[in-house]
């Protein structure tokens, strides 16, 4: 593929849902830049989990960052992030006129997950599998729309963290990688945007205790796809244009190696 036609692969927080304006203006730019580049999307979908296991009256916790998941729980796991957020963004998108076709990172043999650690549970940690159902559904037109949802090659159901899952989208199929929630970019201790951000900021940050726990997870996924594909990695607002994010004016640029390419 051509630079211009690599995907652009976007991953959005569940919580994306509750806000349907804003889920409805996203899929509008992004049926735009379906006209000229490919598109993924991504999505993670953890208050809807809270939901259901609250509902359910079971607990969950989280360590650094990542939520613990016994392997009882993934049943209503996979049912909240496979079911209710893949099919509602699949609404959304069929609302403004896209082809949605909602998938599983386990689907297809996209991925291979193995199990990150058993004080997690049933948490993976995905890699690259194999790229022909992606490619086809890309060709056909299509916005695959991905839950994190992975597997052992046993068939163990894993609950992958959404950031990961979607870094690992991205190194697939060698596309532009975008972090977009409910945040500007990665703020430094003033609560100023850090507009790049390299591994030596990186630890200059979190030595400060300034970037942790959840954002932690999500600048460290986005420094893995930036290292893995040797290009930035945005980590913006779902609110902020497309074209604003993808032509660098906004959000956080996370640079793979040493060197900032400026502030």
């Amino acid at each position: 593929m051509s630079a211009n036609t690599l995907p652009v692969v976007i991953k959005v927080g569940g919580a994306l849902l509750e806000n349907p304006a804003i889920a409805g203006q996203l899929l509008t730019e992004i049926k735009a830049l379906m006209a000229t580049r490919p598109v993924i999307l991504v999505h993670g979908g953890g208050a809807m989990v809270d939901t259901l296991l609250g509902a359910m009256q079971l607990t969950s916790t989280k360590i650094d960052g990542l939520r613990v998941t016994p392997d009882e729980h993934m049943p209503i796991v996979s049912g909240a992030l496979g079911g209710t957020a893949n099919k509602m963004l699949c609404g959304l998108a069929i609302g403004v006129g896209i082809t949605p076709v909602g998938i599983g990172l386990l689907d297809g043999g996209m991925t291979q997950c193995t199990v990150l650690d058993e004080k997690y549970g049933a948490v993976g940690i995905p890699s690259p599998g194999n790229p022909v159902l992606l490619n086809h559904l890309l060709a056909s037109g299509c916005l695959p729309v991905i839950s994190s949802i992975g597997a052992t090659d046993k068939g163990r159901l894993l609950n992958v963290n959404a950031d990961q899952a979607a870094t690992v989208i991205a190194e697939l199929t060698g596309g532009d990688l975008l972090l977009l929630s409910n945040v500007d970019g990665v703020l430094d201790g003033t609560k100023a945007l850090i507009h790049s951000l390299d591994q030596k900021r990186l630890k200059e940050e979190v030595s400060k205790g300034v970037i942790k726990d959840g954002m932690l997870v999500k600048v460290e996924a986005a420094m893995q796809a930036a290292s893995q594909l040797n290009k930035p990695v945005t980590i913006a607002s779902w609110s902020q244009s497309l074209t604003a994010i993808l032509s660098n004016q906004t959000g956080t640029r996370v640079i793979p190696g040493s060197q900032l390419s400026g502030e």
